[in-house]
């Protein structure tokens, strides 16, 4: 994945992703959209990666969409990201976190 994309994908930004999946005679498309929670790197549990200490490490989007929904999206090579929105600087600043800090 690019290097400028990647450093567009803050919490808080909108994007679209599309993504592929080759079937012999057909391409099954699809499109999320969403507002970015986190993205990173992270390991899988996949026992026949043989890569460093045998984990293969996935690039990883949380996205909140529009109704709430929390979805959790594996990025590759057939992956397509359009950053839609980003954050104004300084947003999020009050966000709640977790639910201790909603108010009772």
């Amino acid at each position: 994945m690019d290097v400028e994309i990647r450093k567009k994908l803050v919490p808080g930004a909108l994007v679209k992703v599309t993504q592929q999946i080759a079937g012999r005679d057909y391409t099954w498309i699809t499109e999320v959209k969403g507002t970015v929670v986190d993205f990173a790197q992270r390991e899988t549990g996949s026992w026949f990666a043989h890569a460093k200490d045998d984990k293969l490490w996935l690039d990883r989007l949380r996205l909140r969409k529009e109704d709430g929904e929390l979805t959790t999206l594996i990025l590759d090579d057939y992956s397509h990201l359009e950053v839609l929105d980003q954050p104004a600087a300084g947003a999020g600043a009050g966000e709640k976190k977790n639910e201790a800090d909603l108010p009772v």
